[in-house]
């Protein structure tokens, strides 16, 4: 079917589904039920980068949906800062997290953002953040965390410190399946997959903390980890979604923040992703700028990325990884609702029981007297009955 965004704006558009399926569906009705999805999107990205993430989002779970109508709701946390532009984008298509209290969803994705101190529990959102991920361990089937988030996610539930590299984990890497789950069921056992982090877990800590790694990398460590809770958390520290001109927006935005004096070290190439005569011109270019920086070389960089094609080698896998999750949640969501109609269908039987009567013994002095057998109890004459409710 195909996956969309939730014009509703209301907050409440996921509880529609649930409420519209009658007393006692039947099986056919709640399979088709499970396979209406509704999913919220925690969008923590800098300004400049929200649609972009938006977009990648919503085209991944559109391939993937595959017989499955997805309802994608926008959530954006309290104390982020914005700019003009994010501020009035945000109010114009966007809920505040606040409103997941009273939403019902399958699931949540949630994003990361570069952070602006240290030590991310003291980023400016980090309450409203926990609060996000204690609501969906309660509400969601599943819940995906996307690279810092996933850092976020994994020091607030088990005090799992991030390591920063000497330099970014930047590029596409070769990605390798080490341990069997449904999330990761008809991957090939060897994939590609785009990162772009300075900062990564350790996988010692990560399984000794319980979570189980399904996919890492020989050269940025791991990969797709996951936690089963009340709902499955999915930890990708990589990006899947990523389009395949990402990575090279990324990098031309860290040169220019190189030119403009921001940082003192130039950024390194993303890994495996340019072709051979693109890396040897921007090198001569990174060479120049060393020797001498300046902001004007940065339409030098523009005029050389902007004539490349790049190759998405991931997308199938993405594609697979997202098809995976999205029948997951389709699937715990069937069981929800069989559970559901076998209550209904439970408590229909027990008021259609014909009602029993069943006689008593009582004192022979009357028809109806109270008995001295104890608080509560009564004696009846033998003509009489008791009809129980």
């Amino acid at each position: 079917m195909s996956a969309s965004f939730n014009s509703n704006f209301s907050g409440h558009d996921g509880q529609k589904c649930t409420k519209g399926l009658c007393a006692n569906p039947s099986a056919e009705c709640l399979e088709k039920e499970s396979k209406r999805l509704n999913i919220g999107l925690m969008n923590n990205m800098p300004d400049g980068a929200l649609e972009a993430t938006e977009r990648q989002f919503l085209s991944l779970l559109d391939s993937a949906s595959d017989g499955m109508s997805i309802c994608l709701s926008r959530y954006s946390l309290p104390g982020v800062p914005r700019n003009e532009f994010g501020s009035r984008h945000i109010s114009q298509f966007y809920e505040s997290a606040e409103n997941l209290w009273d939403t019902q969803l399958d699931a949540l994705i949630v994003t990361g953002r570069e952070p602006m101190t240290s030590n991310l529990a003291r980023e400016p959102y980090w309450e409203s953040f926990t609060a996000v991920l204690d609501w969906a361990r309660d509400n969601t089937y599943s819940t995906v965390w996307s690279c810092l988030a996933a850092h976020a996610a994994s020091l607030y539930m088990d005090g799992i410190c991030r390591i920063k590299s000497d330099n970014k984990q930047s590029g596409v890497f070769d990605c390798a399946r080490v341990s069997d789950h449904p999330i990761t069921a008809k991957t090939p056992s060897c994939f590609k997959l785009p990162h772009s982090r300075w900062n990564g877990l350790p996988e010692d800590e990560l399984t000794a903390k319980g979570y189980s790694v399904l996919t890492k990398t020989a050269d940025a460590g791991v990969d797709t980890f996951i936690k089963q809770e009340k709902s499955l958390f999915v930890f990708f520290q990589g990006h899947p979604e990523y389009e395949s001109n990402t990575l090279l927006l990324e990098y031309r935005r860290d040169v220019g923040r190189y030119l403009r004096g921001e940082t003192n070290r130039y950024p390194l190439m993303p890994q495996d992703y340019f072709d051979r005569d693109t890396v040897i011109a921007l090198a001569e270019l990174e060479q120049e700028a060393t020797t001498r920086p300046c902001e004007e070389l940065l339409s030098e960089v523009s005029r050389i990325i902007e004539k490349i094609n790049i190759e998405n080698t991931w997308h199938s896998t993405a594609m697979c990884i997202y098809r995976n999750w999205l029948q997951y949640i389709s699937a715990q969501k069937n069981l929800r609702l069989q559970r559901t109609r076998g209550k209904v269908e439970a408590f229909g039987v027990m008021t259609r029981m014909p009602t029993p009567t069943i006689p008593i013994s009582a004192s022979p002095s009357s028809d109806l007297a109270a008995s001295s057998h104890g608080p509560g109890t009564i004696s009846i004459s033998a003509n009489s009955v008791l009809t129980v409710l």
